[in-house]
Protein backbone atom coordinates (compact mmCIF):
# COMPACT_ATOMS: atom_id res chain seq x y z
CA UNK A 1 0.00 0.00 0.00
CA UNK A 2 1.17 3.48 -1.06
CA UNK A 3 2.30 5.87 2.09
CA UNK A 4 2.16 9.55 0.96
CA UNK A 5 3.76 11.63 3.67
CA UNK A 6 4.08 15.92 3.33
CA UNK A 7 7.30 17.53 4.68
CA UNK A 8 8.77 21.33 5.34
CA UNK A 9 12.23 21.39 2.98
CA UNK A 10 13.87 24.14 4.97
CA UNK A 11 13.82 22.27 8.45
CA UNK A 12 13.66 18.91 7.22
CA UNK A 13 9.95 18.06 9.43
CA UNK A 14 8.02 15.51 8.78
CA UNK A 15 4.03 17.06 8.81
CA UNK A 16 1.60 14.29 8.20
CA UNK A 17 2.20 10.35 7.18
CA UNK A 18 -0.86 9.08 5.00
CA UNK A 19 -4.12 10.58 7.40
CA UNK A 20 -1.82 10.95 10.44
CA UNK A 21 -0.83 14.48 11.60
CA UNK A 22 2.74 13.61 12.80
CA UNK A 23 4.06 17.54 13.57
CA UNK A 24 2.43 19.12 16.70
CA UNK A 25 1.53 22.29 14.98
CA UNK A 26 -2.34 22.25 15.59
CA UNK A 27 -3.06 24.56 12.38
CA UNK A 28 -1.94 22.03 10.29
CA UNK A 29 -4.38 18.92 8.75
CA UNK A 30 -4.21 16.33 6.06
CA UNK A 31 -7.64 14.99 3.84
CA UNK A 32 -7.54 12.28 1.46
CA UNK A 33 -10.02 12.34 -1.58
CA UNK A 34 -9.85 9.63 -3.85
CA UNK A 35 -7.33 7.31 -4.34
CA UNK A 36 -4.48 9.58 -5.64
CA UNK A 37 -4.99 12.83 -3.95
CA UNK A 38 -4.06 14.19 -0.91
CA UNK A 39 -3.96 17.57 0.31
CA UNK A 40 -2.12 19.58 3.42
CA UNK A 41 -3.84 22.45 5.47
CA UNK A 42 -2.36 24.83 6.89
CA UNK A 43 -4.87 27.05 8.78
CA UNK A 44 -4.21 30.58 10.21
CA UNK A 45 -0.99 31.20 7.30
CA UNK A 46 1.43 33.09 9.11
CA UNK A 47 4.88 34.61 7.43
CA UNK A 48 6.84 32.01 8.97
CA UNK A 49 4.98 29.60 7.05
CA UNK A 50 6.31 30.14 3.63
CA UNK A 51 8.81 28.29 2.28
CA UNK A 52 9.23 24.61 0.32
CA UNK A 53 7.03 21.81 0.89
CA UNK A 54 7.34 18.37 -0.50
CA UNK A 55 5.31 15.94 -0.85
CA UNK A 56 6.54 12.20 -1.07
CA UNK A 57 5.33 8.91 -1.65
CA UNK A 58 7.26 5.83 -0.67
CA UNK A 59 7.24 4.00 -4.70
CA UNK A 60 10.34 2.16 -5.53
CA UNK A 61 11.95 4.40 -6.54
CA UNK A 62 10.82 6.85 -4.38
CA UNK A 63 8.74 9.67 -5.82
CA UNK A 64 8.27 13.29 -4.55
CA UNK A 65 6.87 16.68 -5.96
CA UNK A 66 7.87 20.26 -4.16
CA UNK A 67 6.22 23.15 -4.08
CA UNK A 68 6.76 26.59 -2.66
CA UNK A 69 4.39 28.37 -0.33
CA UNK A 70 4.91 32.08 0.10
CA UNK A 71 2.64 34.30 2.47
CA UNK A 72 1.40 37.44 2.14
CA UNK A 73 1.51 40.24 4.40
CA UNK A 74 -0.57 43.64 4.81
CA UNK A 75 2.02 46.66 4.87
CA UNK A 76 2.83 47.94 8.67
CA UNK A 77 4.56 51.01 9.46
CA UNK A 78 6.87 50.86 12.58
CA UNK A 79 6.70 53.21 15.29
CA UNK A 80 10.57 53.22 15.48
CA UNK A 81 12.55 54.12 13.74
CA UNK A 82 9.52 56.20 11.81
CA UNK A 83 10.05 60.22 12.61
CA UNK A 84 6.95 61.31 14.73
CA UNK A 85 5.53 64.96 14.74
CA UNK A 86 8.77 67.42 14.67
CA UNK A 87 9.71 70.91 15.60
CA UNK A 88 12.49 72.85 13.31
CA UNK A 89 13.84 76.50 13.03
CA UNK A 90 13.26 77.90 9.27
CA UNK A 91 16.52 77.89 7.93
CA UNK A 92 17.80 73.98 8.88
CA UNK A 93 17.56 70.69 7.38
CA UNK A 94 15.23 68.16 8.28
CA UNK A 95 14.85 64.00 7.03
CA UNK A 96 11.53 62.20 7.89
CA UNK A 97 11.62 58.71 7.68
CA UNK A 98 9.03 56.06 7.52
CA UNK A 99 9.77 52.58 7.88
CA UNK A 100 7.36 49.80 6.61
CA UNK A 101 7.38 46.06 6.35
CA UNK A 102 4.87 43.58 4.43
CA UNK A 103 5.08 41.12 2.36
CA UNK A 104 6.28 42.15 -0.77
CA UNK A 105 8.38 44.56 0.50
CA UNK A 106 5.71 48.10 0.74
CA UNK A 107 6.46 51.04 -1.51
CA UNK A 108 6.73 54.41 0.64
CA UNK A 109 4.83 57.77 -0.77
CA UNK A 110 5.18 60.90 0.97
CA UNK A 111 2.70 63.45 0.32
CA UNK A 112 1.30 66.99 2.14
CA UNK A 113 -1.97 66.09 3.62
CA UNK A 114 -3.97 69.23 2.89
CA UNK A 115 -2.61 68.46 -1.01
CA UNK A 116 -0.33 70.93 -2.73
CA UNK A 117 3.40 70.51 -3.97
CA UNK A 118 6.52 69.55 -1.73
CA UNK A 119 9.43 71.60 -2.33
CA UNK A 120 12.92 70.63 -2.41
CA UNK A 121 15.97 72.08 -2.70
CA UNK A 122 15.86 72.67 -6.84
CA UNK A 123 12.01 71.48 -7.42
CA UNK A 124 8.64 70.21 -6.60
CA UNK A 125 6.68 67.30 -6.65
CA UNK A 126 3.24 66.18 -5.77
CA UNK A 127 4.55 63.07 -4.15
CA UNK A 128 8.43 61.50 -2.94
CA UNK A 129 8.75 58.32 -3.58
CA UNK A 130 11.30 56.76 -0.50
CA UNK A 131 11.67 56.12 2.84
CA UNK A 132 13.02 59.26 3.64
CA UNK A 133 12.09 62.90 2.49
CA UNK A 134 15.05 65.16 3.15
CA UNK A 135 14.26 69.02 2.71
CA UNK A 136 17.68 71.67 3.27
CA UNK A 137 16.90 75.15 4.32
CA UNK A 138 13.42 74.58 5.64
CA UNK A 139 11.23 77.35 5.32
CA UNK A 140 7.93 78.27 6.91
CA UNK A 141 5.93 77.35 3.19
CA UNK A 142 7.21 73.81 4.32
CA UNK A 143 4.90 73.71 7.64
CA UNK A 144 2.03 71.44 7.79
CA UNK A 145 1.24 67.18 8.34
CA UNK A 146 2.58 64.84 5.70
CA UNK A 147 1.67 61.51 5.00
CA UNK A 148 3.89 58.57 4.82
CA UNK A 149 2.02 55.80 2.94
CA UNK A 150 2.98 52.47 2.71
CA UNK A 151 1.25 49.67 -0.12
CA UNK A 152 2.56 46.84 -1.08
CA UNK A 153 -0.76 44.74 -3.40
CA UNK A 154 -2.18 43.70 -0.49
CA UNK A 155 -5.18 45.43 0.95
CA UNK A 156 -5.22 47.40 3.72
CA UNK A 157 -2.49 50.38 2.72
CA UNK A 158 -1.45 52.13 5.68
CA UNK A 159 -0.44 55.82 6.30
CA UNK A 160 1.45 57.30 9.73
CA UNK A 161 0.51 61.71 9.47
CA UNK A 162 3.47 63.24 10.54
CA UNK A 163 3.34 67.09 11.70
CA UNK A 164 6.11 69.23 10.73
CA UNK A 165 6.57 72.42 12.85
CA UNK A 166 8.66 75.39 11.90
CA UNK A 167 9.42 78.33 14.22
CA UNK A 168 10.46 81.79 13.09
CA UNK A 169 10.35 85.09 14.57
CA UNK A 170 8.04 87.85 13.61
CA UNK A 171 7.80 89.58 10.19
CA UNK A 172 4.96 92.37 9.92
CA UNK A 173 3.68 93.93 6.61
CA UNK A 174 2.17 96.84 5.92
CA UNK A 175 -0.12 98.08 2.72
CA UNK A 176 -1.05 101.72 3.75
CA UNK A 177 1.67 103.65 6.09
CA UNK A 178 0.14 106.73 5.13
CA UNK A 179 -3.35 107.47 6.22
CA UNK A 180 -5.47 110.41 6.16
CA UNK A 181 -8.35 111.09 8.17
CA UNK A 182 -10.51 114.22 9.29
CA UNK A 183 -11.65 114.81 13.59
CA UNK A 184 -14.66 112.91 14.13
CA UNK A 185 -13.99 110.27 10.80
CA UNK A 186 -13.98 106.32 11.79
CA UNK A 187 -10.60 105.26 10.26
CA UNK A 188 -9.02 101.25 10.47
CA UNK A 189 -5.45 100.83 10.70
CA UNK A 190 -4.23 97.33 9.60
CA UNK A 191 -0.91 95.39 9.63
CA UNK A 192 -0.17 92.04 8.39
CA UNK A 193 1.74 89.40 10.84
CA UNK A 194 3.45 86.19 9.76
CA UNK A 195 5.36 84.62 13.44
CA UNK A 196 5.60 80.87 14.84
CA UNK A 197 4.64 80.31 17.53
CA UNK A 198 1.76 82.52 17.29
CA UNK A 199 2.83 86.13 18.23
CA UNK A 200 1.71 88.64 20.97
CA UNK A 201 0.21 91.63 19.43
CA UNK A 202 -0.82 95.33 20.83
CA UNK A 203 -0.64 98.72 19.51
CA UNK A 204 0.86 102.09 20.85
CA UNK A 205 -0.60 105.16 20.02
CA UNK A 206 1.44 108.08 18.78
CA UNK A 207 2.14 109.40 22.70
CA UNK A 208 3.42 105.48 22.87
CA UNK A 209 1.10 104.13 25.36
CA UNK A 210 -0.23 100.78 24.86
CA UNK A 211 -3.80 101.04 23.35
CA UNK A 212 -6.93 98.63 24.91
CA UNK A 213 -10.47 98.31 23.92
CA UNK A 214 -11.90 101.21 24.54
CA UNK A 215 -14.93 103.37 23.73
CA UNK A 216 -12.14 105.40 21.29
CA UNK A 217 -10.68 102.51 20.36
CA UNK A 218 -11.63 98.53 19.03
CA UNK A 219 -8.20 96.10 18.78
CA UNK A 220 -9.11 93.26 16.69
CA UNK A 221 -6.66 90.03 16.21
CA UNK A 222 -7.71 88.06 12.98
CA UNK A 223 -6.34 84.81 12.15
CA UNK A 224 -5.41 84.03 8.51
CA UNK A 225 -4.01 80.34 8.14
CA UNK A 226 -1.20 78.21 9.98
CA UNK A 227 1.34 81.15 10.95
CA UNK A 228 -0.14 84.43 9.68
CA UNK A 229 -2.29 87.09 11.19
CA UNK A 230 -4.16 90.38 10.24
CA UNK A 231 -3.86 93.59 13.35
CA UNK A 232 -6.60 95.37 12.97
CA UNK A 233 -7.36 99.29 15.39
CA UNK A 234 -10.61 101.32 14.31
CA UNK A 235 -10.23 104.21 16.22
CA UNK A 236 -13.95 105.26 16.58
CA UNK A 237 -13.93 108.51 16.03
CA UNK A 238 -10.76 110.63 15.59
CA UNK A 239 -9.10 113.13 18.13
CA UNK A 240 -7.03 115.84 17.63
CA UNK A 241 -4.12 113.61 19.77
CA UNK A 242 -4.57 111.08 17.06
CA UNK A 243 -2.96 112.52 14.56
CA UNK A 244 0.75 111.43 14.23
CA UNK A 245 2.67 107.47 14.25
CA UNK A 246 1.19 104.19 15.44
CA UNK A 247 2.74 101.25 15.92
CA UNK A 248 1.67 97.71 15.75
CA UNK A 249 4.01 94.96 17.56
CA UNK A 250 4.36 91.56 17.24
CA UNK A 251 6.33 89.52 19.71
CA UNK A 252 7.48 85.57 20.17
CA UNK A 253 10.04 83.32 21.96
CA UNK A 254 12.05 84.24 18.88
CA UNK A 255 11.64 87.70 18.24
CA UNK A 256 10.08 91.26 17.89
CA UNK A 257 8.61 93.56 15.11
CA UNK A 258 7.16 96.21 14.87
CA UNK A 259 5.82 98.41 11.73
CA UNK A 260 4.74 102.38 12.06
CA UNK A 261 1.44 103.46 10.78
CA UNK A 262 1.06 107.56 10.06
CA UNK A 263 -2.55 109.01 10.48
CA UNK A 264 -2.50 112.42 9.23
CA UNK A 265 -4.77 115.28 9.27
CA UNK A 266 -7.15 116.06 6.30
CA UNK A 267 -9.82 118.59 5.72
CA UNK A 268 -13.05 117.33 6.40
CA UNK A 269 -15.40 117.12 3.28
CA UNK A 270 -18.05 119.71 2.30
CA UNK A 271 -21.61 118.47 3.34
CA UNK A 272 -23.85 119.12 -0.31
CA UNK A 273 -27.52 119.05 -1.29
CA UNK A 274 -28.75 115.73 -1.57
CA UNK A 275 -29.67 115.60 -5.30
CA UNK A 276 -33.18 116.82 -6.30
CA UNK A 277 -33.74 119.39 -3.24
CA UNK A 278 -35.38 122.36 -4.30
CA UNK A 279 -35.45 126.04 -2.50
CA UNK A 280 -38.16 128.10 -2.47
CA UNK A 281 -37.26 132.37 -2.48
CA UNK A 282 -39.76 134.63 -1.00
CA UNK A 283 -40.38 138.26 -2.97
CA UNK A 284 -42.66 141.05 -2.14
CA UNK A 285 -43.76 143.20 -4.55
CA UNK A 286 -46.04 146.86 -3.77
CA UNK A 287 -47.93 148.18 -6.60
CA UNK A 288 -49.33 150.98 -7.15
CA UNK A 289 -52.74 151.88 -8.44
CA UNK A 290 -51.61 154.40 -10.99
CA UNK A 291 -52.07 152.63 -13.60
CA UNK A 292 -48.65 153.50 -15.16
CA UNK A 293 -46.50 152.39 -12.36
CA UNK A 294 -43.89 149.61 -12.80
CA UNK A 295 -43.74 147.21 -9.81
CA UNK A 296 -41.21 147.80 -7.27
CA UNK A 297 -38.55 145.13 -6.97
CA UNK A 298 -38.66 143.87 -10.48
CA UNK A 299 -36.30 144.84 -13.30
CA UNK A 300 -36.59 145.19 -16.89
CA UNK A 301 -40.58 143.64 -16.11
CA UNK A 302 -43.65 144.80 -18.21
CA UNK A 303 -45.75 147.22 -16.58
CA UNK A 304 -48.56 145.94 -14.40
CA UNK A 305 -51.58 147.70 -14.60
CA UNK A 306 -54.61 148.19 -12.66
CA UNK A 307 -57.39 146.34 -15.02
CA UNK A 308 -55.00 143.57 -14.81
CA UNK A 309 -54.99 142.94 -10.95
CA UNK A 310 -57.80 140.06 -10.03
CA UNK A 311 -59.26 139.28 -6.66
CA UNK A 312 -57.27 136.66 -6.15
CA UNK A 313 -54.28 136.07 -8.51
CA UNK A 314 -51.82 137.54 -11.05
CA UNK A 315 -50.12 135.77 -13.88
CA UNK A 316 -46.53 136.77 -14.40
CA UNK A 317 -45.81 134.92 -17.24
CA UNK A 318 -43.29 137.52 -18.34
CA UNK A 319 -40.94 137.22 -14.76
CA UNK A 320 -38.99 133.96 -15.50
CA UNK A 321 -39.19 131.37 -18.47
CA UNK A 322 -37.31 128.70 -16.29
CA UNK A 323 -39.22 129.33 -12.91
CA UNK A 324 -42.73 128.10 -11.54
CA UNK A 325 -44.75 130.85 -9.39
CA UNK A 326 -47.32 130.83 -6.87
CA UNK A 327 -49.00 134.16 -6.58
CA UNK A 328 -51.02 135.47 -3.58
CA UNK A 329 -52.30 139.22 -3.67
CA UNK A 330 -53.42 141.10 -0.37
CA UNK A 331 -55.63 144.37 -0.85
CA UNK A 332 -54.54 147.36 1.41
CA UNK A 333 -56.09 151.06 1.09
CA UNK A 334 -54.60 151.87 -2.09
CA UNK A 335 -51.60 149.80 -2.16
CA UNK A 336 -51.70 146.47 -3.51
CA UNK A 337 -49.25 143.69 -1.69
CA UNK A 338 -47.99 141.05 -3.60
CA UNK A 339 -46.11 137.75 -2.10
CA UNK A 340 -44.30 135.85 -4.99
CA UNK A 341 -42.65 132.38 -3.49
CA UNK A 342 -40.60 131.50 -6.33
CA UNK A 343 -39.93 127.51 -6.77
CA UNK A 344 -36.33 127.71 -7.96
CA UNK A 345 -33.92 124.59 -8.99
CA UNK A 346 -30.98 123.23 -7.22
CA UNK A 347 -29.05 125.34 -4.76
CA UNK A 348 -25.41 124.81 -4.32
Amino acid sequence: MLQVAWLRVDTQTILTIATHVITKNHRIAVTHSGHRAWSLHIRETRKTDSGWYMCQVNTDPMSSITGFLEVVVPPDILDYPTSTDMVVREGSNVTLRCAATGTPEPTVTWRREAGGTISLSNWQAGSIVGPELEITRITRLHMGPYLCIASNGVPPTVSKRILLTVHFQPMVWIENQLVGGYEGQTVTLECRSEAHPSPITYWTKPSNETIANDENYKVETIPRGLYEILMKLVIKSVRAQDFGTFRCVATNSLGETDGKIKLYKIDKPPTTRKPGSRRESKKTWKIDHNHEKKAIGMKDEPMLKGDDIGDEQIDFQSATASSSFHRHLFMNFGITTMTVILAGGLST
